[in-house]
C-alpha cells in the first residue's frame, strides 16, 4: 500500500506547522510491512495546494492519501467526516487571497465525505490512549478546500482512499496561548502510524455509534 501524507507550511503568524513536522518525521521511520510512504509539504494557499497535491497523486499513484492540518483550538485529533463546497476565509491565505462565499468547484456537489474508516480509526486511537473525535466540520479555510478537492479528485479513482485529519497546537505553540490545549508531535506521529495500520486492516468501516447533539 502506497501512502501519501500531506502537511502544511506555517500560517496565521505561526513560525512552525506541526502537520509538516509530523508527516516528515513519520516518513523517516520504517513503514509497516507492505507499506511505502512519502510526505508532501503544501503551501497554505487555496489554489496551489490542491494543484501540487493532485500532481503528486497523478505521478505517484498512492492507494491512500492522508492530508494533515492544524486546528489549534481543538484539544484532540479530529478525523474529518465532510468537506463542503465553500471558500470563506476569515484571514487571507499565504498568497494574500481572501475569498468569501465562493464555491471551491462551481460544478461540484455541495459536499464530499471522507473515504477513510473513521470509526475504526477512532476506536484504534482511543485504544492507544490518544485523544480523538470524529469532526463534522473541517472549517472553511484551506484545510476544507484541500479535503474537498482531494475527494473530488479521488471520486474518479476507485482504488484510492483519502481524507483529512486536524491536529492541535504543539506544547511549544500553546505555551503562549492561555488555556490552549496541545499535543506533542510524537503523539501525532504515533496516531498517524495507527491510522495507516487501521486503513491496512479495514477496507470498510466498523459499525459504531457516532454523531453529535450540538
Amino acid at each position: 500500500m502506497k501512502v501519501l501524507f500531506t502537511g502544511f507550511e506555517p500560517f496565521g503568524g505561526e513560525s512552525t506547522n506541526p502537520s509538516a513536522v509530523a508527516v516528515e518525521q513519520i516518513c523517516l521511520l520504517p513503514p509497516p510491512t507492505g507499506v511505502q510512504w512519502q510526505a508532501l509539504i503544501l503551501p497554505v494557499e487555496f489554489r496551489r495546494s490542491a494543484t501540487l497535491m493532485q500532481s503528486c497523486i497523478s505521478s505517484w499513484q498512492p492507494d491512500l492519501v492522508l492530508c494533515i492540518g492544524q486546528a489549534g483550538g481543538r484539544p484532540q485529533i479530529s478525523l474529518e467526516q465532510v468537506a463542503i463546497n465553500l471558500l470563506e476565509a476569515r484571514i487571507p491565505d499565504n498568497s494574500g487571497w481572501q475569498p468569501s462565499g465562493e464555491p471551491i468547484i462551481a460544478t461540484g456537489p455541495a459536499a464530499y465525505f471522507s473515504t477513510l474508516p473513521l470509526k475504526a480509526i477512532r476506536q484504534q486511537l482511543q485504544h492507544n490512549g490518544i485523544p480523538v473525535n470524529i469532526s463534522y466540520t473541517a472549517g472553511t479555510y484551506v484545510c476544507n478546500a484541500l479535503m474537498y478537492q482531494l475527494l473530488h479528485h479521488l471520486s474518479a479513482m476507485s482504488s484510492c482512499r483519502g481524507g483529512f485529519i486536524h491536529i492541535p497546537y504543539t506544547p511549544e505553540q500553546a505555551a503562549g496561548k492561555p488555556d490552549a490545549a496541545s499535543m506533542s508531535v510524537a503523539v501525532v506521529v504515533q496516531a498517524l502510524l495507527e491510522i495507516v495500520r487501521c486503513c491496512q486492516q479495514y477496507s470498510e468501516d466498523i459499525a459504531a455509534v457516532g454523531g453529535t447533539l450540538d
